[in-house]
């Protein structure tokens, strides 16, 4: 089923917004590079899970922590950004995604690599 245009454009606004936060809000010094890459919402509008990348795979565990830790303060800046009726919760997530195409991307470059050596 597709999706509501209203769902959709909130989409695009809330990974927008939650990325600036996360950029010039949040003063933790252990974040590192931080790129939101997608935000799904529930049907009903109250969940937002972001999905986010680290440049540092060490990184990970710790910043999903902060991240969702200060999920609160996310929210309510949120809040005050956006005139929406209904402030989503949110759910930080690794977005698995990138890792699976590097992985790919190693296996074809291995199969073209055995291919040429036959």
């Amino acid at each position: 089923m597709q999706p509501y245009k209203r769902a959709q454009r909130l989409k695009v606004l809330l990974k927008e917004e939650v990325a600036e936060i996360i950029l010039h809000k949040i003063k933790d010094p252990r974040l590192g590079f931080i790129t939101v890459t997608d935000v799904e919402l529930s049907d009903d509008l109250r969940i937002a899970k972001v999905f986010i990348s680290v440049l540092k795979t060490e990184d990970r565990q710790l910043t999903l922590q902060i991240l969702n830790d200060a999920k609160g303060f996310v929210r309510s800046e949120i809040a005050k950004r956006l005139r929406i009726k209904i402030i989503p919760t949110f759910e930080f997530l690794f977005d698995e995604s990138i890792d699976r195409g590097f992985r790919i991307d190693q296996l074809l470059k291995e199969i073209k690599k055995t291919s040429e050596e036959v």
